[in-house]
């Protein structure tokens, strides 16, 4: 059994993924998690407000009160995660706390601390997100300790992730697991890896992604060192540290890498009737009592969520991070497994929405898949299972992209049902059910089914089927997919579900970038 220590100041999602990933895929691993919280002293914070104030200007009263106001939404939708459960893939507080020992410190060199970490004899240390830490206690583990490093070194010590390398123009920004030595960021480098800065990309955007990279470097870094595989190599000399930038600078950056968009004064007035729509007439309408009685199940269709792209089937990494909080703040996400069963309480004063992906793009895995998770939401993939793990392009990509773009693969649906996510049927090749001879639907119908059930073990699977306009499904098609014993049958040509819902009747609401919050929100609430 090894046993592994993790230094923390914070337990932000990020730091409780990567705690989770060291218990799931270190192999015969038991944890120790410090948390590192100091008392709050009146005067101590007086004089950090204060020497804020002079480095930030007025900009920082605004900020403190934003920052005050989203932890406050924080506190709240951590207690609704908590309060919801479901069957997602649990990475809150209370679940790591049920299988780790988990110590709070005031000080991490006081006694009781560097007691409670010698008697756990860590074999190895590692630092997700710690205070500087002193030699007491990176030295405790028998084979030292690891920090993760979203910057790569030496060029980019210190913080915060993916800024400077913005700041400087940087094609790629990195990420790094080294050993902790008494210098900030300065020790052997166990590995490093980078991604790129694609067309559209932000700042949080990068965060996002570069969060995930970071949880597989340290579990594979720390399974190096424990197997003693892991060939440490010296970082060369010189680099640079940077600190936090000011406020004015991150000003200047966000300014620097917005998207033009048109402020015409038709998107003005759009936006002021998504707003008044939105903000007061839907929530007055959810209130009445016919509201509560039948209110309307929104289903969103989302296709491909990364920045390296902007076209009708993308949203960005951020956007949909924005989009997936505000479901997790203002509606009832609902899984679209219940949609289709019936089984959606509808006594809510809130809106009602599902969230369902179509085709089976990789972006799909390695970006929207963590973002669902991060915010507990819960979402439904319906994936063209004859390009699933081969490079066959869809042909609506060749005709408006002119290439095809890459797909996932079977051990990703795999890890994504094994989560708690629903996997369904989106055909074989992407048929248009409207257009085929219906030999070839049941064909496809059946083989997609039945891959489905040898691959995944679903059972009972949903069809969405492709392109999802009226005329893309038949009623003889439908009728086909009723007798090859599919649970239920969506489209995708908009509209939302009012009344009772008819199974092989649900309609669903496209997303693309070109959603603000506003027109998001009011498609939330009803806008069909």
């Amino acid at each position: 059994m090894s046993r592994i220590v993790v230094l923390t100041g914070t337990m932000s999602y990020s730091v409780r993924k990567g705690i989770v990933a060291l218990l799931d895929d270190v192999a015969r691993s038991e944890l120790l998690v410090v948390i590192h919280r100091p008392p709050r002293r009146v005067a101590r914070l007086v004089r950090s407000q204060w020497r804020n104030l002079k480095r930030h200007g007025w900009r920082w009263i605004p900020y403190q009160t934003t920052d005050l106001i989203q932890r406050i939404v924080a506190g709240v939708r951590a207690h609704g995660e908590h309060r919801r459960g479901g069957s997602l893939r649990d990475y809150s507080l209370a679940a790591i706390e049920r299988r780790v020992q988990v110590v709070y410190s005031a000080n991490l060199v006081d006694r009781s601390t560097l007691e409670s970490i010698g008697q756990f004899k860590p074999d190895i240390g590692v630092s997700l997100a710690a205070p500087i830490l002193p030699q007491a206690v990176f030295a405790l583990p028998r084979l030292g300790t690891l920090n993760l490093h979203k910057g790569r070194v030496p060029d980019y010590r210190g913080m915060p992730p993916a800024f400077w390398e913005l700041w400087h123009g940087e094609n790629e920004v990195g990420c790094t697991i080294h050993t902790v030595e008494a210098g900030l960021d300065t020790g052997p480098v166990i590995s490093q890896s980078s991604i790129p800065v694609q067309r559209f990309s932000t700042l949080k955007g990068l965060q996002y992604t570069l969060d995930e990279l970071g949880v597989r470097l340290m579990t594979n870094a720390v399974t190096a060192v424990l197997a003693g595989t892991a060939q440490p190599m010296p970082q060369r000399p010189g680099g640079n540290t940077f600190r936090k930038p000011t406020l004015l600078q991150e000003s200047a950056l966000r300014q620097r890498m917005a998207q033009q968009s048109g402020n015409s004064l038709r998107g003005l007035v759009k936006d002021a009737v998504f707003r008044g729509y939105a903000g007061i007439a839907a929530p007055v309408r959810r209130r009445l009592r016919a509201w509560r009685d039948n209110p309307r199940v929104v289903v969103l269709l989302y296709h491909r969520v990364n920045d390296a792209m902007r076209d009708s089937l993308t949203v960005g990494i951020e956007q949909f991070d924005q989009q997936m909080a505000l479901l997790a703040r203002r509606c009832r996400v609902v899984d679209i497994r219940d949609v289709v069963a019936g089984h959606v309480e509808r006594d809510t004063a809130l809106p009602i929405v599902a969230v369902t992906f179509d085709d089976g793009y990789v972006d799909n895995y390695s970006n929207a898949f963590p973002i669902l998770l991060r915010n507990s939401v819960s979402a439904g993939f319906f994936v063209s299972t004859g390009k699933i793990d081969v490079d066959g392009a869809f042909d609506h990509d060749l005709s408006r992209i002119g290439h095809g773009l890459p797909t996932m693969t079977w051990a990703h649906l795999h890890e994504m049902h094994d989560a708690g996510f629903a996997i369904g049927s989106h055909s074989v090749s992407h048929l248009d059910c409207g257009k085929s001879d219906l030999e070839q639907v049941r064909s496809e119908l059946r083989e997609s089914r039945d891959t489905l059930k040898e691959r995944l073990g679903i059972a009972k699977a949903i069809f969405a089927y492709p392109f999802g306009g009226r005329q893309n499904m038949t009623p003889k098609a439908l009728e086909v997919v009723r007798q090859e014993g599919y649970a239920g049958c969506l489209s995708a040509y908009g509209e939302c579900n009012d009344g009772p819902i008819d199974p092989f009747n649900v309609r669903r609401i496209g997303i693309n970038h070109n959603f603000n919050e506003w027109s998001f929100r009011a498609r939330l609430e009803g806008w069909c």
